[in-house]
């Protein structure tokens, strides 16, 4: 799968009707949808989940639909794209042109894309940068290269190998003189629960650049290259960072190092291999083996617990502190918090992670001890490590330290949402903020307003 001999894939209209007039079924009456819902509901009931919960009555088709979506390139073709959008152009030469300027390079930059990562199944972002030099008197209508790009993109991919398909796939279709193909890729930071989830450093996203040439641009010092990655340093494109051709590193995605954590359960990892060759894949391809492997143990660190966070103690005595003296004395009281606490979580509606950090600020008489970083960090931990919606999240998280400090507690929850990336809304570099308020901030604006500018301008949700 993924191969450039395209002969094999048709063209999916969107009326549901295939080449030949047959009349296809509904979209969610489709086999491979159906296969992919069950294998689905084995994921969240391997999780210990109830798939008829409200949250998740509706997760397995919300996944099928997704996953579809974002691998609609397998059915689709480079020539019914490119055949009819190549326009003659006067003033070109046999070899090299001038229809782009001296040299005749035409650039088109900033195209904004996604692909489901090969290893871990989790979408990935990609800026496309797409170069080419006319040849034969012939130019391409620019917006066929972003339809060419999203192609690719819509499979499951390395950054490496996606740009070199689309560079191949567009010398194929366009004959040019040479074709150059620049991707910066961003993909989620999976961290390493045993050492790095209580990392404050922890970076949220691992960014590579990659490259792929051919024709005038196969050597990466031409003339050409040269001209080309000195207009994307205008887009503030760090050619200094390109990723190597020819790097031996395993892999950008970090998720293989999940696959040696724990033998994963064998009717999981079949349903993951189920999915993959209800997209079109084949579950053996070496750039896959391990990938069921990957998903299943990073899912089940969001497995449904019943996990006692054993608080009786703490919020005893300090409620007991709290009410000494008679009661408690607000004139006197300050705000104090804790800000950029680790979050890590599932979405229960699509099962992509999100992350972010979370603020929390209460009420604190003067002369009392705040309460220790690392319970409220707890605290965060305990909720998230669970399929969740941030809403219910942000609640849950200052419902129980209000338990602990008294009622007065405003929580704000900063989150990426991978969910925001892929299922065709592709919204890049989008955040959501909640806010969980209770006793002096539900009613006192001056109070928010002051927790709220505490908040540093920079956190993980917003790197």
């Amino acid at each position: 799968m993924g191969a450039l001999d395209e002969g094999h894939y048709y063209l999916e209209l969107e009326n549901g009707v295939k080449r030949g007039g047959n009349v296809k079924l509904s979209f969610e009456d489709e086999p491979e949808i159906l296969d992919i819902e069950d294998a689905v509901r084995v994921l969240l009931q391997g999780l210990g989940e109830d798939i008829e919960r409200e949250g998740l009555r509706k997760t397995p088709l919300r996944v099928a639909k997704a996953l579809r979506e974002g691998t609609r390139g397998y059915k689709q073709t480079v020539k019914d794209i490119v055949c009819g959008a190549l326009f003659p152009e006067a003033g070109l030469e046999s070899g090299v042109g001038h229809a782009g300027g001296a040299g005749g390079l035409v650039i088109v930059r900033d195209l904004d894309l996604f692909s489901y990562c090969e290893s871990c199944l989790f979408p990935f972002q990609i800026k496309c940068h797409v170069g080419y030099v006319p040849y034969g008197h012939r130019v391409v209508g620019l917006s066929k290269l972003s339809r060419v790009a999203d192609i690719f993109a819509k499979r499951l991919q390395d950054p490496q190998r996606l740009a070199n398909e689309l560079c191949t796939a567009l010398q194929h279709g366009i004959k040019a003189t040479g074709i150059a193909v620049v991707l910066q890729c961003s993909h989620i930071h999976l961290p390493n629960f045993e050492t790095a989830i209580l990392d404050p450093n922890h970076e949220g996203w691992v960014k590579i650049l990659v490259t792929s040439g051919t024709g005038v641009f196969e050597d990466e010092k031409s003339d050409t290259w040269t001209d080309f990655l000195s207009l994307l340093r205008f887009r503030d494109v760090n050619v200094e960072n390109i990723y190597s051709r020819g790097s031996s590193e395993k892999s950008w995605c970090r998720s293989h190092e999940f696959c040696k954590t724990e033998p994963a359960n064998s009717v999981m990892l079949n349903a993951v291999a189920s999915i993959l060759c209800s997209l079109g894949e084949d579950p053996l391809r070496k750039e896959l083996v391990e990938t069921p492997a990957c998903f299943v143990n990073w899912l089940m660190k969001f497995r449904n617990t019943n996990l006692d966070m054993k608080l009786n103690g703490f919020v005893r005595n300090r409620r007991d502190s709290l009410t000494s003296n008679g009661g408690v004395d607000h004139t006197e009281d300050c705000i104090c918090s804790e800000l950029n606490l680790t979050l890590w979580s599932q979405c229960e509606h699509h099962l992509l992670p999100f992350h972010g950090a979370v603020h929390i600020g209460y009420y604190c008489s003067n002369g009392a001890s705040p309460v220790g970083r690392s319970l409220l960090q707890s605290i965060v931990h305990f909720y998230g490590f669970k399929l969740q919606v941030q809403e219910r999240l942000t609640r849950q998280i200052a419902e129980t330290v209000s338990s602990i400090l008294g009622e007065d507690v405003m929580v704000v929850v900063e989150a990426n949402h991978m969910c925001m990336i892929a299922r065709g809304i592709e919204k890049f570099g989008s955040n959501t903020a909640t806010f969980g308020v209770l006793g002096r901030f539900s009613t006192d604006s001056a109070a928010r307003a002051k927790f709220l500018q505490i908040i540093p301008s920079s956190c993980p949700a917003r790197d």
